[in-house]
C-alpha cells in the first residue's frame, strides 16, 4: 500500500517515512502543502499522514481537497495541538484518526496497520497486510518486509482461516473442520501442527510474532505483535 507523509519537521518526516518503509509500505514524504499537492497530482495514495500546520497552508485544506477527489483515501492527522475543536474539524472533514505529538513510533505503526487492514476488509479485498507481512489470497502470493516468501496451498488456506478470525482462539478441531471443508484430503492433527510450525518459520522473526499457541485449546492470530 502507498502512503504520503506530509510533515514540515524534516526529522519527524524522515523518521516516519523510514519506519513505515521498513515494514513494507511504499512511502513518499512532503514537507509542504505545495510538494504534497504535486505528489497527489501524480498518483493516488491509500493513506495520507497529514500535519495540521504547514509552512504554506494547513492540513485541513489538503484533507478537504483529497476527500473531494478521492473520498476513500484514509487520513491520519498529526498535530502538537490537542484542542477538541481541531479534532472535531478534522473528523468532520473525513479524517480517520488524530495523533497528538509526541507519540511512540511503535504505537503509530499499529494505528496505521489497523486502519489499512480495516479499509481492505471493508473493500472486500482478499488479502492481509499489516505493513510487514502481505498475503494475497487471490493471487497466492506473499511478502515479508518487502521480500517474497513461498507458501504451499495448504499454508495459504490455514493462514486465511487464521487472519479472518484475528484475536480469536481457534481450537484444533475447528481448524481441522475448516480445512476439511475446503480440502478434499484429510488433514490430521500432526499435519496441522507441522503446518503451523512451517508457517511460523516463514513469517515470524525476532521482532514479530503472528500465531499464538493457546495450550490445551488451539491457536490464535495475534497479527505481528512485537516480541
Amino acid at each position: 500500500m502507498r502512503i504520503l507523509v506530509v510533515e514540515d519537521d524534516q526529522l519527524l518526516n524522515k523518521t516516519l517515512s523510514y519506519n513505515l518503509s521498513a515494514v513494507g509500505y511504499s512511502v513518499d514524504g512532503a514537507i509542504s502543502k505545495a510538494v504534497a499537492i504535486r505528489f497527489l497530482e501524480k498518483q493516488d495514495y491509500d493513506l495520507i499522514v497529514l500535519d495540521v500546520n504547514l509552512p504554506d497552508g494547513n492540513g485541513f485544506d489538503i484533507c478537504r481537497e483529497v476527500k473531494e477527489r478521492r473520498p476513500d483515501t484514509a487520513v491520519i492527522f498529526l498535530t502538537a495541538n490537542d484542542m477538541e475543536s481541531d479534532m472535531l474539524k478534522g473528523f468532520e472533514l473525513g479524517a480517520d484518526d488524530y495523533v497528538t505529538k509526541p507519540f511512540p513510533i511503535s504505537v503509530f505503526q499499529k494505528k496505521v496497520s489497523a486502519l489499512l487492514n480495516r479499509i481492505s476488509a471493508q473493500s472486500g479485498g482478499d488479502f492481509y497486510d499489516d505493513g510487514n507481512l502481505y498475503i494475497n489470497f487471490s493471487e497466492l502470493s506473499a511478502c515479508l518486509a518487502g521480500q517474497p516468501i513461498t507458501l504451499t496451498s495448504l499454508e495459504y488456506r490455514l493462514l486465511k482461516v487464521l487472519t479472518r478470525n484475528s484475536q480469536t482462539v481457534l481450537t484444533r478441531q475447528v481448524l481441522l473442520e475448516k480445512l476439511w471443508d475446503i480440502d478434499e484430503n484429510y488433514v490430521d492433527e500432526h499435519a496441522l501442527t507441522t503446518t503451523i510450525s512451517r508457517i511460523r518459520s516463514k513469517i515470524e522473526t525476532n521482532q514479530h510474532s503472528y500465531i499464538k499457541t493457546v495450550y490445551g485449546m488451539g491457536y490464535m492470530w495475534i497479527g505481528g505483535a512485537q516480541k
